[in-house]
């Protein structure tokens, strides 16, 4: 199957919890993941971000899709 989703993060399913009509599928990383952002210059400055810092990244997303290769 096809998806046109380009961002990818290989985890393993560590638990499932059925309801009637949704069930929530919860996942763990497997090895490194790497992301990007892009916000404006004010807000770097803003958030003097520098190489080595420790951040938490909020991820805003209307799906996560789990995909079976």
């Amino acid at each position: 199957m096809k998806y046109g989703a380009r961002n990818k993060v290989r985890v393993k399913v560590t638990s499932v919890k059925k309801g009637d009509v949704m069930s929530l599928i919860k996942f763990q990383t497997l090895g490194p993941a790497e992301m990007a952002s892009v916000l404006t210059t004010e807000s770097a400055e803003d958030l003097d971000l520098k190489p080595g810092d420790e951040v938490m990244v909020v991820i805003k997303a209307i799906h996560v899709m789990p995909v079976k290769e």
